[in-house]
């Protein structure tokens, strides 16, 4: 089921991505690239998950579309080298299955609202016409706003990670569109044991939840548009 709407997610934004390039007359913003330093933002769909340890103990049963902004300041390095500075807000949600019984999963929700703070290198091929495709790599810092100690399985607010992706600037006549793919893989354990947590207000039963797991890293694949 997560390998069905992962690819249907991509090829969507292919899909919009031709769309778009099709569309376009030649010789927008022609001197854009030139800039020293320029702005935008960008608006997006996510879809966040989570690897599993033990792997048999568990498993995130569905991916749900979030919702994800952010602002972007690029400076130009070089005629096909940027770095830029993105901060997104995310808004999203995992759910974790549990086999306990034959014929009875259980499962709990867990909702993320990281803020990730990224920095990238953006490399950019030469442009054609009114389209220019490139590659981004980067990483950073996020910090989950939506950290519920109430909740059966207690996530770790804070996380660093990897990113990288495709995406392609579209130049219209007063600005340049640019859809964007990214993958992100975050490196620490965010999965914190109900030893190491106050868990009072959790009952009895719902610390199984937790007592079945021993590590948890993030993933989170990121449609972006970004208006520049």
């Amino acid at each position: 089921m997560k390998v069905q709407k992962i690819n249907k997610y991509i090829l969507t934004s292919f899909f919009i991505l031709g769309i778009f390039t099709s569309s376009l007359a030649q010789g927008n913003l022609l001197y854009v690239d030139q800039k020293p330093i320029h702005f935008g933002f960008s608006l997006g769909t996510n879809l966040m998950d989570l690897k599993v340890t033990p792997t048999d103990s568990a498993r995130v049963s569905s991916l749900t579309p979030g919702f994800s902004v952010g602002i972007i300041t690029d400076l130009r390095l070089a005629r096909y080298l940027n770095l830029r500075f993105n901060p997104t807000l995310h808004f999203g949600t995992e759910q974790l299955s549990y086999p306990f019984k034959v014929g009875n999963v259980s499962t709990v929700s867990i909702q993320s609202i990281p803020i990730c703070i990224p920095i990238y290198l953006k490399y950019s091929s030469e442009r054609k016409g009114n389209a220019r495709p490139y590659l981004i790599w980067g990483g950073g810092i996020s910090i989950d706003l939506a950290t519920d100690k109430t909740k059966p399985v207690l996530l770790n607010y804070f996380d660093y990670f990897t990113e990288f992706g495709v995406g392609c600037d579209i130049y219209f006549s007063f600005f340049k569109l640019c859809p964007e793919l990214k993958y992100s893989v975050g490196f620490n354990d965010l999965f914190v044991p109900i030893n190491l947590r106050d868990a009072g207000p959790i009952s009895t039963a719902d610390k199984r939840f937790s007592n079945a797991l021993t590590k948890l890293t993030s993933r989170m694949l990121t449609l972006a548009f970004n208006f520049e």
